[in-house]
């Protein structure tokens, strides 16, 4: 397994070793040991899959106080997904990263606890797979606009389908300071 760093300090992309042949693929997505020896020691407590079609976008969430960390990957198609660093005091407040995966990269994303999720669909359907190191709280959650000007994160379309929680969430300007994750060096 490669692990690659990405402009934002602590969302990293992993890519499998994948063996071909004839028959297909296999690979190994998950590895304790090789995570553990790259410094990401986790601990994965819920999975989750989601299917939508194209222009699809489902985000930007994030939970907090109970946050999640999230191993994410493509199953079936392709998204252009989005990590915002929203924790108080980091360095990095409000910069974002993107990545593409597909089922054909077979790339997956770590998005630590205190970054701001999403993705949008790129292909006619995605399959999207993922694990969380927090169990899901729905008094927890916050959803940030997808279009924030604040954020400025340059999304692939500009008018996706939304879920009616995306069409009401919030600019990150209005979040209450306590609702935001703080950023512990």
């Amino acid at each position: 397994m490669k692990i690659i760093d990405t402009d934002l300090p602590g969302c990293r992309v992993l890519e499998p070793q994948v063996f071909g042949d004839a028959r297909g693929f296999f690979y190994e997505s998950f590895n304790q040991d090789k995570l553990d020896a790259a410094g990401l020691r986790l601990r994965f407590v819920q999975g989750n899959v989601s299917s939508s079609a194209r222009g699809v976008l489902r985000g930007l969430h994030y939970q907090w106080p109970k946050p999640q960390g999230k191993l994410v990957s493509v199953l079936d198609g392709e998204v252009w997904d989005v990590a915002v660093d929203i924790r108080r005091g980091s360095p990095h407040f409000g910069r974002w990263t993107a990545v593409v995966l597909s089922a054909e990269n077979k790339r997956h994303f770590w998005v630590p606890e205190g970054f701001a999720h999403g993705f949008v669909v790129l292909s006619e359907r995605a399959t999207f797979s993922y694990l969380c190191t927090n169990t899901y709280d729905a008094q927890a959650e916050v959803g940030l606009r997808w279009d924030d000007p604040d954020l400025g994160v340059d999304w692939p379309v500009s008018e996706p389908l939304l879920s009616a929680k995306d069409q009401a969430a919030l600019w990150l300007r209005d979040v209450p300071e306590d609702r935001l994750p703080v950023y512990a060096p």
